[in-house]
């Protein structure tokens, strides 16, 4: 299944609620609230990258929770991927208006 030309970002690489061990993969201050995979897939689309949102797969240290996936295709690293689409969604999440 695995394709060399992409990569797989989860949610958990995102969530505020999780550590370092347990899957978030950015800083805290770049993590935010239990992030949605289509949330994950409208930052990719402000940056321009080209993904695929798989719906139906869990994270492997949570396969119970049918978070899905995205998978995006690789153009630099995955850290650097991975830090752009959280700079967006803090950015997106700051815009949000509050309830």
């Amino acid at each position: 299944m695995r394709k060399q030309d992409k990569i797989i970002i989860w949610p958990a690489y995102f969530d505020q609620a999780k550590t370092r061990k347990n899957g978030r993969r950015v800083p805290k201050n770049l993590a935010v609230q239990s992030p949605k995979i289509l949330e994950i897939q409208e930052a990719a689309q402000k940056l321009g990258l080209e993904f695929e949102v798989v719906m139906d797969k869990g994270y492997p240290k949570m396969p119970w929770a049918k978070t899905g996936m995205l998978l995006v295709e690789k153009k630099g690293s995955k850290e650097q991927i991975i830090s752009r689409i959280a700079k967006q969604l803090v950015q997106a999440q700051a815009e949000k208006p509050k309830k």
